[in-house]
């Protein structure tokens, strides 16, 4: 990590996005490397502690767990959503209680459950480690706290602590 650059590769990712997202010109990559640099000096700034992986092996599988899911939530949202299943849907809230600790994992649990159609990330409270998480179909309130807790929390426990 050198002054110029604190965080070389997302300056480089910054700077391609940029220039994918605009037609290249020498403007727009000038414009381009400023703002990449900028971030980077900003992200130096926040000083972000570094992730430890224990068993970075356990990533791929993980993404595949991710994927797989996103897909079934977008078909059972769309099903939802288009009305070909017309039975009452009652959404709501569910609290579960996670021993997942390292901040990393739980910035990536975030992702997870955000990104995953008909859920949403709502509060966690780091002192008592409960997650309250949003779901647009809720059935059974323990299922959900299953769901996170086996398919989710014990695979990150085992790649970041």
């Amino acid at each position: 990590m050198s002054r110029a650059l604190p965080y070389p590769l997302l300056t480089a990712a910054l700077l391609l996005m940029w220039l994918l997202l605009t037609s290249f010109s020498t403007g727009q990559l000038l414009v381009g490397a400023a703002v990449a640099i900028g971030a980077s000096h900003a992200m130096a700034a926040l000083q972000p502690s570094k992730p430890r992986l224990r068993r970075w092996q356990l990533l791929p599988k993980l993404l595949g767990i991710v994927v797989l899911d996103i897909l079934q939530s977008n078909i059972d949202v769309a099903r939802i959503i288009i009305g070909g299943d017309r039975r009452d849907r009652v959404a709501g809230f569910v609290a579960i209680p996670l021993d997942l600790r390292d901040k990393t994992g739980l910035a990536l649990l975030s992702c997870i459950v955000t990104s995953t159609p008909g859920t949403a990330w709502v509060e966690y409270a780091p002192d008592t480690g409960v997650l309250l998480i949003h779901v647009l179909d809720l059935v059974e309130g323990a299922d959900w706290v299953s769901l996170i807790k086996n398919r989710y929390e014990a695979l990150l426990m085992e790649i970041f602590e």
